[in-house]
């Protein structure tokens, strides 16, 4: 099936491993022209070379003013994937006011900084798609993860609210949420897999097992399955979606929206 993006421009970002990563390898293997980017020049330039990108741009996006940079840079944008983010187990009672604005501050207001950047030409050009990378955790609160659920909720609201004001100018925006998926970030050494068991009386391998198996799919998502939606979502095939907030999360929240 043609999804309609051979030479889209598509920022990712957040897109040098996992969700990000697999995402930009699906748009190029559409014919888009892929923007890659993270903090690490050195993981930029093997992300753009192992997904077949045509632009990597290392760009810390906790940075109040990388995103302008980053979109000026790239130049032209007809699609944003907004995917950077970080995530752990803490406890509420133990989170800082400092873990609370740093964590706010990459996976909400560097969304907020790339879409303000990249509207002005998706407005100019009357057409534009934007796909924020939320959660689970924004829809059913992750009790062990307090500060990234309340995050990846702040991305759902900011999706509907980027759909309601810039549909007349032709800009899409939707949301994707994802539940636990086979990467880096679950089963890297240190990862919340790690982090899951020492909060617990179980291993890390036991601790992946349950988590899988707590989905009605039973297993954790590869990240190719989350890439294919934000695919789909950025591509002319989902031409009449707007405002949505795609579950992909092997039936995790018993929700019907």
């Amino acid at each position: 099936m043609d999804l309609g993006l051979r030479d889209r421009v598509c920022l990712v970002t957040g897109s040098t491993a996992g969700i990000g990563l697999a995402t930009a390898k699906l748009l190029a293997a559409e014919g888009a022209r892929v923007a890659v980017t993270g903090r690490d020049p050195d993981r930029v330039e093997q992300a753009k070379t192992e997904s077949g990108a045509a632009i990597g741009v290392a760009a810390d996006l906790s940075d109040p003013a990388a995103a302008e940079r980053l979109v000026a840079q790239v130049g032209r944008i007809d699609c944003l994937v907004n995917n950077v983010g970080e995530a752990y187990q803490v406890a509420f009672d133990d989170l800082t006011d400092a873990q609370w604005d740093s964590m706010w501050q990459l996976n909400v207001m560097s969304y907020v900084r790339c879409i303000r950047a990249v509207l002005p030409g998706m407005r100019d050009a009357g057409s534009g798609v934007i796909v924020n990378v939320s959660s689970t955790a924004g829809k059913r609160p992750s009790t062990g993860m307090p500060n990234y659920s309340v995050t990846k909720a702040a991305v759902l609201s900011l999706s509907r609210l980027v759909a309601d004001v810039y549909a007349k100018d032709g800009v899409r925006c939707n949301a994707v949420t994802p539940g636990p998926t086979a990467t880096g970030a679950w089963l890297d050494d240190g990862g919340l897999a790690d982090q899951q068991a020492a909060r617990s009386n179980n291993t890390r391998l036991e601790v992946i097992e349950t988590v899988g198996k707590g989905r009605p799919l039973g297993r954790l998502a590869e990240p190719e399955e989350i890439a294919s939606v934000i695919c789909f979502l950025c591509s002319e095939r989902s031409s009449y979606v707007t405002g949505a907030a795609w579950s992909a999360d092997g039936g995790t929240v018993p929700i019907i929206i």
